[in-house]
């Protein structure tokens, strides 16, 4: 029997490392299914939504160095957006199959119609529609190759009638070319950044996600100039070093000793890091940035050397053209100040809260000590972003994964799933926000499925917690942020999935370690404090000036439970600072 267009990309999809396609299955998908069902080297994953799939295939794709989600025309593929655009947000080799309508019928409003090249076109790299058996491989292997070549979304709109189509066999190739080039700055640039480097006479290191893979590089020049490291959120787990190099993050979640020795440096050296806080970037001293991408130099911060080149090679042939410096007190002073900050964050931890407002600082750090040292974490955006960043911490070889560039709700349950089908034997822990988790809550049944061994740790404050927060630091009623949910322990156990509600202080670790110990997926409803306070542990002066700038607009308004509401939530805050 002849081979059809579905059967060709399911081979060329195995020829590209391809495991799984995420997918809700359906109409124009239907070939493609039974494609893969009869090649059996790939496993069709059935989410329960397409965002869910998108998200699960992004999380693996940042794994694995590629992957596969799919949906069917109309409402399937649309669905698939939202995670799509954290692919291509974080760069991620990402294949998304968008089956659509019959080709006969495309232009003429038919049902479940769209334009998947309008659709698609602000988060991929590639996209393109198929329309005939011969164009088919071309566009499957280009789609692919993008992909791989970019680290980007490649989008493959499939009409279901073209993929029952006879193949026919290209003349150029098939083959996915993944190419391992040394990319570093020319001996002339590596000589000018020496140059900087050796006459500072202190030197900050800043690395993001463009160091992974780069760690022992980054200690060994950090050793070398004496610097110490501070690091962007999605390269935390990359660069984090042992004291006194590690001076913790800066932005939004940061903390004073990054954003501090930053600003006080001769020399700043950004390596493979977008970071989006430009505020947060220094502006008097000398900044030299390193990545992979030339469009992107320059764009945070005014730079006295921008050069191309991938962190691990960069540094490599970097190192012969440095002097070591001998003078240690800039990086003794900042390891120092650094382990303050840490003690200060801890001081959150000593308080574990009383029933049902449990400190979620205290839930995180017991989280992080009773992790493997190879866990692989996910973190919904929001509150759940905050305890992640301040409390996990790099124990061996963990890896932390969130939307930290799309920003976006309910992603840590499906990142999840994809980590837990790309690296069955590790552990996998979700950061799970009770809003984040209501939004898709219908993919425990995906981990009921697939009997993922998922721990999921619900951080349930009854509340949107970030945007109430940032709605009263803003002076204004935090209107429509309560949440009530329903009993996320009951609600797992009917899919199946072993849960228990934690309601005391005294039960968080005994729960935490009979979650971890069991063979299989749980879920751990742990009511946290919702008056628990992410602010930014550098939090300023002129922040509190603001905060009672606020009040007093409360209090001209008459709204003075809402004043000693701010008080109470601020008090820490603002005796610290006063």
């Amino acid at each position: 029997m002849a081979k059809i267009v579905a059967e060709q990309l399911v081979e060329m999809l195995v020829e590209a490392g391809i495991k799984r396609v995420y997918a809700v299955t359906g109409d124009s998908l239907n070939f493609f299914n039974e494609a893969i069902r009869k090649d059996g080297r790939i496993k069709w994953i059935h989410v329960r939504h397409e965002e869910v799939g998108a998200y699960a295939a992004a999380a693996e794709a940042e794994l694995d160095g590629i992957a596969c989600c799919a949906g069917s025309c109309g409402p399937g593929h649309i669905h698939l957006i939202n995670g799509v655009y954290e692919a291509h947000r974080s760069h991620l080799p990402l294949l998304v199959i968008a089956s659509t309508i019959p080709t006969n019928q495309m232009g003429t409003t038919y049902f479940q119609e769209t334009n998947t090249y309008k659709l698609f076109d602000d988060c991929s790299g590639y996209n393109q529609l198929v329309t005939t058996a011969e164009q088919a491989p071309r566009i499957f292997q280009t789609a692919i190759q993008h992909a791989v070549a970019q680290k980007g979304v490649s989008v493959i709109g499939l009409p279901g009638d073209v993929s029952e189509l006879k193949a026919v066999e290209p003349h150029t190739s098939k083959k996915v070319y993944k190419c391992q080039p040394i990319i570093r700055p020319s001996d002339y640039e590596l000589q000018r950044i020496a140059q900087e480097l050796n006459e500072a006479k202190t030197v900050t290191i800043y690395g993001g996600i463009g160091c992974a893979g780069a760690k022992n590089q980054v200690a060994e020049l950090a050793a070398k100039l004496k610097a110490p490291v501070g690091y962007s959120f999605r390269g935390k787990m990359h660069v984090q070093l042992e004291s006194p190099y590690d001076v913790g993050m800066t932005g939004l979640l940061g903390i004073p000793s990054c954003y501090q020795a930053m600003k006080e440096a001769d020399v700043l050296l950004l390596l493979g890091t977008d970071m989006p806080y430009d505020a947060f970037m220094p502006t008097n001293n000398k900044i030299i940035q390193i990545d992979l991408a030339q469009n992107r130099l320059g764009r945070r911060a005014d730079l006295t050397i921008g050069v191309v080149g991938d962190v691990k090679d960069t540094i490599k042939s970097l190192l012969p053209f440095l002097e070591e410096k001998e003078d240690r007190s800039f990086l003794d002073s900042f390891g120092t100040f650094h382990q303050k900050v840490q003690e200060r964050l801890h001081q959150y931890v000593e308080s574990n809260g009383e029933k049902d407002a449990i400190q979620p600082e205290f839930l995180a750090d017991k989280i992080n000590s009773l992790a493997n040292d190879d866990t692989i974490f996910t973190v919904d955006t929001g509150m759940s972003c905050v305890w992640g960043a301040r409390y996990l911490h790099q124990t061996g070889n963990r890896i932390l994964l969130g939307s930290f560039n799309h920003g976006s709700m309910a992603n840590a349950m499906p990142m999840a799933i994809g980590a837990s089908l790309a690296y069955p034997t590790r552990q996998v822990i979700a950061f799970c926000g009770d809003g984040g988790l209501s939004m898709l809550l219908g993919d425990l049944s995906t981990i009921k499925q697939y009997n993922l061994p998922i721990k999921i740790i619900v951080f349930n404050n009854r509340a949107l917690g970030m945007v109430k927060l940032e709605m009263e630091v803003a002076g204004l009623v935090d209107n429509e942020t309560s949440m009530e949910n329903p009993d996320f322990a009951k609600v797992a156990e009917a899919m199946g999935i072993h849960a228990m509600n934690i309601h005391d202080p005294e039960a968080v670790e005994d729960g935490l370690r009979k979650a971890f110990s069991f063979d299989g997926p749980f879920l751990l409803n742990v009511f946290t404090n919702p008056n628990a306070l992410a602010m930014p542990a550098h939090i300023t002066k002129e922040q509190v000036l603001g905060m009672t700038e606020s009040m007093a607009k409360m209090i001209l308004g008459g709204r003075m439970d809402e004043v000693f509401d701010t008080i109470k939530a601020n008090y820490k805050h603002l005796k610290e600072i006063f």
